[in-house]
């Protein structure tokens, strides 16, 4: 991603209007003069934005989502593995969202508006740029909806009085149902779909300060984007009171056209410096942390060794984590040589009580150079995803379950040889084969992971309440610990708790989603969990 300097001065942080008083911000644009706005600038801003710090970074992924699926475990304080993650960590991942959704609304707003679509033309076709950011503001919502349930929600076609979200002069939202949400987003996609220009790009790229960074303004790969992403819906909602919708959905999608190579993958590549890195690079360099690492429970699925898996040795463990005893100042610049000895790969524990977490350290592997670089690409969706989407839908075909394998490993730079010989090994396709494959090719993406264990309740493997486990005590030799969550719940969170301050801000509509819901608590599941 290139920093440009007239970018800079376009971009406009907007303001987050929730029923949330925090985080009030006001465009940096004059109000009088609203045609000033740059809406390129806002959308490189926002889609960056979605997959930044404040929500793929150390405490909104890495303490909730990330350990919970078990691709990371942390290395010092290890409550938040068991569930008791800090208050603020959900306000910021809701907030954080609900400010880029207020972006692509505004650009919306610029299009639509008389006194600014004819200055806002001048950066790009304006159906283009409403279609783009109903696309987006798609993705938002279903991450929201996927990740608290009921939330409140601002549509751009649809004028429901129950939508709510995003005005400013409603500081007291109601909550749509995910119901409600879940339609709309589909029917949203299908409409910014339909109202895309095939024969102009998102913005014009006439001007060497106008980019667009996550599309290459291309419509037809935003068009297979959404589609793909209506896949994933459709599929998380096929066995939910909206089945009959979704199937509509599935096969509307894939008929006009979803991913089909790496090449359609959807992400964002962060910059190569200090300034604008990568949410893990700006954890573990800028922020000077070490908190969390890469799981044993990953790193043996990846070495072929938890049983009952009919997982072989994958070449994707070398790429993805680095052997034992590598500083992250090593890793970071690639100073070390990929390993063949599986026993140089180790990883950390999940869930044991911090006291001994001391004995375990040394002997865990870090993150890989590949996902501490500053410049790593942040994926919104990727092209392996959908194969294994297809897999499913298909009646777990073996060509898309191997298509998706072999997509995940390019995406890693796995050697080709090494591809052919791994695929070879496969188990045939069935639901766990491919939501265990699915489940490695999602790594670093972990509330897909998680979404993916509550729809499907795969992959079986993981630890979960009451288990236990063996650990290697450098001093008292072979240890059994059994994994205590420090929430009353009997497997994985199914949800995250609404925001500790909704309840004095939002009472009212607080209190009708929480009841609706079944409870503001972590063990709620959501129209679509089936595990």
């Amino acid at each position: 991603m290139k920093t440009n300097f007239k970018l800079l001065i376009a971009t406009i942080t907007l303001g987050l209007f929730t029923s949330c008083t925090e985080g009030f911000d006001r465009d940096n644009e004059n109000q009088d003069n609203p045609v000033n706005a740059h809406t390129y600038g806002i959308f490189n801003n926002a889609t960056r934005g979605v997959v930044g710090a404040n929500i793929r970074g150390s405490f909104q992924s890495a303490r909730m989502a990330l350990p919970w699926i078990q691709y990371s475990a942390q290395r010092n304080y290890t409550e938040e593995d068991r569930y008791l993650y800090r208050q603020t960590s959900p306000g910021t991942l809701y907030n954080s969202y609900y400010a880029q959704a207020n972006n692509f609304k505004k650009i919306i707003e610029y299009c639509t508006n008389p006194e600014t679509s004819g200055s806002v033309a001048l950066y790009g076709n304006l159906d283009n740029q409403i279609a783009a950011s109903r696309i987006m503001l798609a993705y938002i919502f279903q991450n929201l909806t996927d990740t608290f349930g009921d939330v409140p929600y601002w549509s751009y076609g649809n004028q429901n009085p129950d939508f709510q979200a995003l005005n400013i002069q409603n500081l007291t939202p109601k909550y749509a149902t995910q119901e409600q949400i879940y339609t709309d987003i589909l029917n949203e996609l299908e409409e910014a779909i339909a109202m895309l220009d095939h024969s102009e790009g998102i913005f014009y790229d006439d001007a060497s300060y106008i980019n667009e960074y996550v599309f290459g303004n291309d419509t037809q790969k935003l068009r297979k984007f959404a589609n793909s992403l209506r896949l994933r819906i459709g599929t998380r909602l096929k066995n939910s009171p909206l089945s009959a919708l979704a199937q509509q959905h599935i096969t509307s999608a894939i008929a006009d056209g979803v991913m089909t190579s790496n090449d359609d993958s959807v992400g964002v590549k962060f910059e190569n410096n200090s300034i604008n890195p990568a949410p893990q690079y700006e954890a573990f360099f800028i922020d000077n942390r070490t908190d969390y690492t890469v799981s044993k429970t990953f790193v043996d699925l990846l070495k072929g060794i938890i049983p009952n898996t009919n997982i072989t040795a994958d070449p994707r463990l070398q790429k993805m984590v680095a052997p034992v005893g590598i500083s992250k100042g090593r890793s970071v610049g690639r100073n070390y040589t990929e390993s063949t000895d599986l026993d140089n790969y180790q990883g950390m524990p999940y869930g044991i009580p911090s006291l001994i977490t001391d004995t375990q350290r040394p002997s865990a592997s870090l993150f890989s150079y590949y996902v501490f670089r500053p410049d790593y690409t942040e994926m919104y969706m990727e092209y392996a995803e959908v194969e294994f989407l297809l897999a499913e839908n298909n009646g777990w075909n073996q060509t898309n379950y191997e298509n998706g394998v072999r997509a995940s490993m390019q995406k890693w730079f796995v050697d080709p040889a090494d591809i052919t010989a791994y695929i070879a090994t496969l188990p045939p396709a069935n639901q766990e084969n491919v939501m265990t494959q699915k489940y490695i090719a999602l790594f670093m993406q972990p509330y897909e992971a998680w979404a993916e264990y509550r729809r499907t309740g795969f992959p079986q493997f993981l630890i979960k309440p009451g288990d236990q486990i063996n650990l290697i005590n450098p001093v008292e030799g072979s240890l059994t610990y059994t994994f205590t969550p420090l929430e009353n719940i009997t497997d994985l969170p199914t949800r995250v708790k609404y925001p500790f301050n909704e309840a004095t801000l939002n009472g009212a509509n607080y209190q009708e989603a929480a009841a609706r819901i079944g409870g503001d608590r972590l063990d709620t599941k959501l129209i679509w969990d089936n595990n």
